[in-house]
């Protein structure tokens, strides 16, 4: 059995460091292109992208890469051995240009469909997740790791995180009303996955469009703290898919979405 957790010292150095080049690009007078998607693009996510590529070369040349931004630039990916990372080096591009602090560097570790390792760094709070099976921490602000859980879900209802800047108001009003909600949180990027991995709060419904590299690190972490990633009918989010195109995705802070669910009903 691989040791995954050992990967998670070098991982997390990595992030860090693809997250310093980004903060020198945010402090600065930086340029915005469009890609072919009309999704935003800056020289920071260049930067973290090749950071973090070399990063993975040197750690694990035997495990192929998929990256956001090699993929529109039309590049090709094997992932037919079913272990492969999942790199999205600037995650909330919307955000960092409109200079909130709502982005994040995102790294994970994909094998036969599962996520099995993760990192996620938030630079501007100086918040670093990471994960591997049965181990989940958060590093605030360069101090120790202490590990993470998700939390039973409160009595006077449950926290939903909701996206800044890619929500679907109507399926996401729809899948929540039933639900007992005491607050809803608007804030941008992956990080929700991680907020809802260390207890901060409970349920993010997303309905907007996503790809592999967007949720994989969110997901891994989120797994290892106790919580699940699913479809919004309560059906296992797999890896892999042809486009790493994901369908929308819920990210509970409860092992067993489906009894949510069905309470709900």
């Amino acid at each position: 059995m691989t040791d995954y957790a050992a990967l998670l010292p070098a991982l997390g150095l990595l992030a860090r460091k693809a997250g310093a080049a980004i903060l020198e690009v945010y402090r600065s007078d930086f340029e915005v292109r469009n890609k072919e998607d009309a999704s935003p693009v800056t020289e920071a996510d260049l930067k973290a992208e090749a950071i973090i590529l070399a990063g993975l070369a040197a750690l694990t040349p035997d495990i192929p890469v998929v990256s956001e931004e090699a993929a529109a630039a039309g590049a090709r990916f094997d992932v037919s051995q079913g272990r492969f990372w999942l790199v999205d080096p600037l995650d909330g591009t919307k955000e960092f240009v409109a200079k909130n602090g709502e982005f994040t560097v995102n790294i994970g570790l994909i094998d036969n469909g599962v996520p099995v390792v993760g990192a996620l760094f938030a630079p501007v709070p100086d918040r670093l997740f990471l994960a591997a099976p049965g181990r989940a921490t958060v590093e605030d602000r360069g101090a120790p790791p202490r590990p993470i859980s998700v939390r039973p879900r409160p009595e006077a209802g449950m926290v939903v995180l909701s996206s800044r800047s890619h929500r679907d108001s109507e399926r996401f009003d729809t899948f929540i009303a039933p639900l007992p909600v005491a607050e809803l949180r608007h804030s941008g990027s992956s990080l929700k996955f991680a907020l809802v991995a260390a207890g901060e709060a409970d349920l993010y419904p997303r309905f907007g469009r996503t790809m592999e590299w967007d949720t994989a690190a969110g997901h891994a972490i989120l797994r290892a703290a106790g919580g699940c990633m699913t479809l919004p009918d309560g059906s296992p989010l797999l890896y892999g898919k042809d486009g790493f195109l994901n369908p929308p995705v819920v990210a509970w802070g409860a092992p067993q979405p489906c009894r949510i669910l069905q309470d709900a009903e």
